[in-house]
């Protein structure tokens, strides 16, 4: 019953990204830069659905992650650099978010590094608690980490693939809009993302497991008091 739940629930989030993607794939301001954007998209929706017998994740990781693969379409459509967001809190409010901010530059790809740390850092703790069986600060750590770099990563990535396509393309992908500390500035945030999660989810955690401290202090005790290196070199010489 709960593997149907599960089931149920996912689907229903691929109905709705679906829809919102089909949108965002009509007339996309920019058809090639589009193409490049919805490649990792693609790998990510087909890994979903081709592990979800063996490993579903919970329904709070697979919304996270929706809500990111959405603001993510929103993104390819327009080009991360052009998300008219400023147009629509006009309509709305009658004045842009970037003059009530006071920001020059369009910061749609802010909100979604942000939000890669933010929402994506609980679905890899989830993985790491259920494959890895991490404990205690590692399953806070580690998520953490593995975010970070992920992130950094991807920057090179975009670095590749602008070098590799160059002109117009290139720069629509790479998105900088003349800040030469753009790359940093988007990994810094995306740590702060996951950071964020991560404290929520270990705040909650305290609260609720009752054992938390005593697992945290564990999973930062020595487990195996010998050195290795070049000693556990010589312990599997003699064993041989």
């Amino acid at each position: 019953m709960t593997n149907i739940s599960h089931r149920n629930y996912l689907i229903g989030l691929g109905v709705l990204f679906s829809i919102e993607w089909l949108i965002m794939a009509i007339k996309p301001w920019h058809f090639k830069d589009w193409l490049l954007e919805n490649v990792l998209v693609v790998a990510a929706v087909i890994f979903i659905i081709t592990t979800f017998k063996r490993f579903p994740l919970s329904r709070i990781s697979y919304t996270l992650i929706f809500i990111f693969l959405c603001l993510h379409a929103v993104g390819a459509h327009y080009t991360y650099a052009e998300v008219p967001y400023n147009e629509w809190s006009k309509a709305l409010f009658g004045s842009s978010i970037n003059e009530m901010m006071g920001w020059e530059r369009n910061h749609f790809d802010r909100l979604v590094h942000f939000s890669y740390g933010l929402l994506l850092a609980y679905p890899i703790r989830e993985v790491f608690i259920r494959v890895v069986n991490v404990k205690g600060f590692w399953g806070y750590f580690l998520p953490l980490d593995l975010t970070m770099s992920t992130s950094m990563l991807y920057e090179l990535v975009e670095w590749g693939v602008a070098v590799i396509f160059g002109g117009d393309l290139g720069m629509a992908y790479l998105g900088t809009q003349g800040d030469i500390w753009d790359a940093h500035k988007d990994m810094g945030l995306a740590s702060c993302g996951a950071l964020i999660a991560m404290f929520t989810t270990a705040a909650i955690n305290s609260v609720l497991q009752r054992d938390f401290a005593q697992e945290w202090a564990e999973s930062l005790s020595v487990k195996h008091k010998d050195p290795l290196g070049e000693d556990e070199i010589v312990r599997m010489l003699e064993d041989d």
